[in-house]
């Protein structure tokens, strides 16, 4: 019978294939090449450079605004899974004593987004910014927790009984300011004492703080009488403490607003005035940090004996001074072997600059560099640069604010602890203060940075305080406006794909110089390096040319 199945070839047989082929191959590659001019050469390297400039662009552009790299980011999100490897983090570094760590770790406290005391008025003061600049100086992430906090304060469970109190429960949740405005109104219709409807009125409907504080009043006058309404029959039920609970919140807020509006348009005693009557009226409402406006007004006012008496008692870490010795423990992150140390944060930025500012006021008038370099600095002045260094460890990003390295914007309504939108929000209020006291700014210029030499991984561990939180960065990009450039601490460094793509356009421009320059030359370099890839090829190649 006849055999139709192809013959087996021998070892010999297929090792000359393949090298046939392998030959075939060379040949068609080298008649390729012996067919490219310069011109080509030229038009690939400067392709491949205008390419690798676009990505080297595109690359900085998403890590100024990002903080991270978008060729790196891709690659671990998205190619990594399809290879089939496995997402690992890096471990955390070793900040702490060994078995302190993890309850360390713990203790720590999280990236928190508070609301900021000083915050501006929608109306009177953000909306005519946005007017004149054309910039939305507030984003959607902050206005979306300012909804939240006006639901939290002033609603309730019992408000469904009140159509007015109904109609404004609707009124916090709508996105629309002029659906809101328009809520309000028709609450006024429905009950002319409606104090909550006065107070949105006076936050985004007033254009002036002179309108703001009318409706303010008539929101004071009709929560007043809400407020003994609800004082009288709280105990009934827990849905009657619930609305004494609301009709607080919003007598609290209603007097300080109102004490704000007094402030701004210079009637400070009088503001002074209502914030301490306020302060005792409602002490257990400390978390509201009213103690905050009452500081920068009595800075405003230069009662500095004041001021000192307000941080002796919100200044908590403050009271801790250096003379007072710590044991090892997992919360002692500041120093070791036996040194001293804060385990206290202070409330914020301002206390922390403030005690600063107050102990470089005893000195800054006739502190001089040069002659403390010479002498030494005295006790006076080595107490300042310590409650300097103390408030700079705290939140790094506020002297360049204060010393007008970075430009301002209006702060945020919403704002986070050691963050770049406190320090914001800080300079906005207390630049002037700092002004006014003759060689303060010169003082804090000539000794902040010294803070960061004595906190070489911030991150890692703190000087006097908790280690500087990761988190900040990407709370106070949804904080801040776009239009803002976020102070970033401690510098990123910048990732690999900016320096290799940099480098690759860089490189490849050069090629195209030189190309345009010496095309003979550039065509013998090129096939010296096509010789090194196929080396079978490269006599074929030089002959034929």
């Amino acid at each position: 019978m006849h055999n139709d199945r192809p013959r087996r070839l021998s070892c010999t047989e297929q090792i000359g294939r393949q090298r046939a082929n392998r030959e075939a191959k060379c040949c068609s590659v080298t008649v390729f090449l012996s067919t490219l001019t310069p011109k080509f050469y030229f038009a690939l390297t400067v392709t491949s450079s205008f390419i690798s400039g676009l990505i080297f662009v595109f690359e900085w552009w998403h890590f100024r605004k990002y903080g991270t790299s978008f060729i790196e980011q891709v690659s671990v999100s998205h190619l990594r899974p399809l290879i089939g490897g496995a997402e690992s983090s890096p471990p955390a570094p070793a900040a702490f004593p060994a078995g302190d760590g993890e309850s360390s770790r713990q203790s720590m406290p999280e990236c928190k987004v508070w609301r900021n005391p000083l915050n501006l008025f929608r109306g009177a003061e953000y909306s005519r910014y946005m007017w004149v600049t054309g910039k939305e100086p507030l984003t959607y992430y902050d206005m979306n927790l300012s909804a939240q906090d006006h639901q939290t304060f002033f609603t309730c469970d019992t408000d469904a009984l009140r159509p007015s109190d109904t109609v404004m429960q609707k009124a916090w949740r709508e996105r629309n300011p002029q659906a809101r405005i328009k809520a309000a109104h028709q609450a006024l219709e429905l009950n002319n004492d409606c104090a909550t409807a006065y107070v949105l009125l006076a936050e985004e409907e007033a254009t002036t703080i002179v309108d703001a504080e009318k409706y303010f009043k008539q929101a004071l006058k009709a929560g007043e009488m809400i407020y003994r309404k609800s004082q009288n029959c709280h105990s009934q039920s827990p849905q009657h403490e619930a609305q004494l609970r609301r009709d607080t919140n919003v007598l609290v807020y209603v007097k300080r607003r109102l004490a704000m509006c007094a402030r701004k348009l210079g009637r400070i005693r009088e503001a002074v005035k209502m914030m301490r009557d306020l302060m005792k009226e409602f002490p257990l409402l400390s978390m509201l940090n009213i103690h905050e406006n009452l500081l920068e007004a009595l800075l405003e006012l230069q009662a500095y004996a004041d001021v000192q008496a307000v941080l002796a008692k919100y200044d908590a870490s403050g009271k801790m001074s250096t003379s007072f010795r710590l044991p090892a423990a997992p919360l002692c992150f500041a120093r070791h072997n036996s040194q001293t140390c804060n385990i206290s944060l202070p409330k914020s930025a301002a206390i922390c600059y403030t005690a600063a500012l107050l102990k470089a006021r005893a000195v800054s008038e006739r502190f001089s560099p040069e002659t403390a370099s010479k002498r030494g600095l005295s006790t006076a002045e080595i107490n300042a640069v310590e409650a300097i260094h103390r408030a700079v460890e705290f939140n790094p990003h506020v002297p360049k604010y204060l010393l007008e390295m970075k430009s301002l914007v209006l702060p945020p309504e919403h704002i986070l602890k050691r963050g770049d939108s406190e320090a914001v929000a800080y300079a906005f209020f207390h630049l002037q203060h700092w002004k006014r006291i003759e060689g303060a700014l010169n003082l804090l210029h000539c000794t902040w940075e010294g803070t960061f030499r004595m906190i070489p991984y911030p991150l890692e561990k703190g000087h006097l305080f908790y280690p500087y939180p990761s988190c900040t960065e990407t709370a106070d990009r949804e904080l801040l406006p776009t239009f803002h450039e976020v102070s970033v601490y401690p510098q990123k460094e910048l990732p690999f794909f900016i320096h290799f793509t940099a480098g690759l356009c860089s490189f490849s421009a050069m090629l195209a110089l030189l190309t345009h320059q010496f095309p003979e030359l550039m065509v013998v370099f090129a096939k010296a390096v096509l010789r090194l890839l196929w080396p079978v090829s490269a006599p074929s190649v030089l002959a034929s040319s």
